[in-house]
């Protein structure tokens, strides 16, 4: 047996209306903020999307960026340099060089997949939005254009105190360290050898030299037991009178 539905709420005819009617009345009632662009610039949030910016030095171009573009509107042209070996007697390597990274922002949506999927940190995001052309074709940025909007990403926001130190901050500090000890026990050989040759140039000190008296010595004699010499007796003042 189906059991029976509860009762309805009976609702007051016009009550929807008269709610709607409020806010209108409350929203009549405050004052209007219009923002005077583009005199007074306005304040976007921190992770704005505006502009995307290159950091060319840490592109390795993996192309990845190119193939996860829903768009198809970022272009990258590369070549192959061959490397020397970094040691003597190693094997020649080959990397990739950027010849040309472009994108169409008349055909980006914004959608922030390629700075997501960079694995080197080469995309950043810039709160820049004031780069509108009246030729669609200025709306490819090629990379140096993509070059001067890195001066605009924002500064990445500080880490929670509890939070560990990033890997990359880490490695650096580490690299530093060593390199430090490396330039102090550097120094330090330095010096030493720096205070050998010093010694080594100073001139020898002249031998020394023993002076003699002059004089008239007496064999003093010795005691036929122990064999060591018997003390003088001091002269008789009356030997030499008589």
């Amino acid at each position: 047996m189906a059991e029976p539905l509860p009762p309805t709420r009976s609702r007051i005819p016009g009550s929807g209306l008269a709610k709607g009617l409020a806010v209108t009345l409350r929203t009549m009632t405050k004052k209007t903020v219009t923002a005077q662009y583009p005199d007074a610039q306005p304040e976007l949030p921190p992770r704005s999307r505006g502009v995307i910016g290159l950091f060319e030095e840490n592109c390795t171009v993996c192309m990845l960026c190119a193939r996860e573009c829903p768009d198809w509107c970022i272009y990258i042209d590369s070549h192959k340099e061959t490397v020397p070996p970094a040691a003597p007697g190693g094997r020649e390597r080959s990397r990739n060089v950027l010849d040309r990274f472009a994108i169409d922002f008349s055909l980006c949506m914004y959608c922030g997949i390629c700075i997501e999927v960079c694995p080197f940190d080469a995309l950043f995001w810039s709160p820049e939005f004031e780069y509108a052309e009246t030729d669609i074709h200025e709306l490819t940025h090629e990379r140096d254009k993509l070059r001067e909007w890195m001066w605009t990403v924002p500064a990445p926001p500080a880490l929670d105190p509890g939070a560990e130190e990033p890997k990359e901050l880490t490695a650096a500090r580490k690299t530093a360290d060593k390199l430090a000890a490396e330039a102090a026990t550097a120094a330090e050989a330095a010096e030493l050898a720096a205070q050998t040759a010093e010694q080594a140039a100073q001139p020898e000190p002249p031998a020394s030299s023993t002076t003699t008296t002059t004089g008239t010595t007496t064999d003093a004699p010795t005691d036929p037991t122990s064999g060591t010499p018997e003390p003088s007796k001091p002269s008789d003042p009356q030997d030499g009178a008589s």
